[in-house]
């Protein structure tokens, strides 16, 4: 089995997580119940969980010259990412974020703040070497955690190479048309995907029509997640829908969006059905929020086929990925 090429352009942010019971009001100060500090970023989570998976990854982004630059990069390489194009910028400092979590009554949920430091710093000459590279990718992955000029030069890129480029957009920002008409999957979560079209999600009717208003705006496939509800795919032919794992203890959610969409890209670039890649994705993003931290969450891909014969789904083309 060839193990796929995959690209990432994107961030890398040092997640610095703090465990309360609960948010402090305005004003307020509350102690919390404790401290961790994790390689994040959602272009890293998303390399590193391909990496995890089996997948080939160049990673495409910026540091700072700082001791976070230093354990962000020892992170995402221990992963297995290649890490030879990150640059490291002399006068930025390395991204950080603020993750806050609220755990009570069995459930997690969180508020997360991003600084974006030397991810903001790249410029389209640091990237220019791709427009004669990027042929050599099966999937190129995207995120708005640089900046906007970056991720239309590599879409364009990408796409006089057809090769297939998936678009995460978080933050949720406006899109160019010219870039969704570049981009073959649009990942965006159900919050994320009312920002792009307003159209509000309460349901698979809804998410449903929110995905014909993303392809409506040039994207060639719509993914939306939808939490505990799952993840739907729209496309020119077909709306499939793939309800989450059930039963999963959730204790931090902040890295499940990245390991979805690392998942499908790299199930996508298997050969799987749109189906089974959303099972793939859905199973890996059960895993992910069952454990504290970014990067530490992500499972290897025995961890999510085990879940997926569980849970019966198809493994039909992943049997061999534990041997490569």
């Amino acid at each position: 089995m060839k193990r796929p090429n995959i690209l990432v352009v994107g961030s890398l942010v040092m997640d610095l997580i703090v465990i309360t019971t609960r948010f402090p009001k305005e004003g307020e100060t509350v102690l919390g119940t404790d401290f961790h500090t994790a390689s994040g970023g959602k272009g890293a989570n998303q390399a590193v969980q391909a990496a995890r998976l089996g997948a080939n990854v160049t990673f495409v982004g910026k540091v700072g010259n700082d001791s976070f630059g230093k354990e962000m990069l020892d992170s995402v390489s221990s992963m297995g990412v290649d890490i030879s194009k990150i640059m490291v910028d002399q006068e930025a400092p390395s991204s950080i974020g603020n993750v806050q979590i609220e755990t009570a009554d069995g459930k997690s949920v969180n508020r997360i703040i991003v600084v974006p430091g030397a991810n903001m710093r790249i410029r389209p000459e640091d990237v220019a070497f791709l427009k004669d590279t990027i042929g050599n990718y099966d999937m190129v992955i995207l995120q708005i955690e640089i900046p906007m000029e970056i991720n239309e030069l590599v879409a364009t890129y990408a796409f006089e190479k057809n090769v297939p480029v998936m678009l995460n957009p978080a933050p949720s920002a406006p899109l160019s048309r010219e870039l969704l008409s570049h981009v073959t999957y649009i990942s965006p979560n159900e919050h994320e995907a009312a920002d792009i079209t307003g159209i509000a999600i309460h349901g698979l009717d809804s998410a449903n029509e929110c995905a014909k208003a993303l392809m409506n705006m040039g994207a060639a496939n719509a993914l939306i997640t939808l939490g505990g509800n799952g993840a739907v795919l729209g496309s020119k032919n077909e709306f499939l829908h793939s309800p989450c794992v059930p039963n999963v203890q959730v204790a931090d959610p902040t890295a499940a969006g990245d390991s979805f969409v690392g998942t499908f890209c790299t199930g996508v670039c298997l050969g799987l059905s749109n189906i089974q890649a959303l099972e793939f994705a859905n199973c890996a993003a059960a895993i992910t929020v069952s454990k504290i931290g970014a990067q530490p969450s992500l499972p290897a891909i025995g961890e999510v086929i085990a879940l997926m014969q569980k849970m019966g789904c198809n493994i039909t083309g992943l049997e061999n990925l534990q041997k490569i």
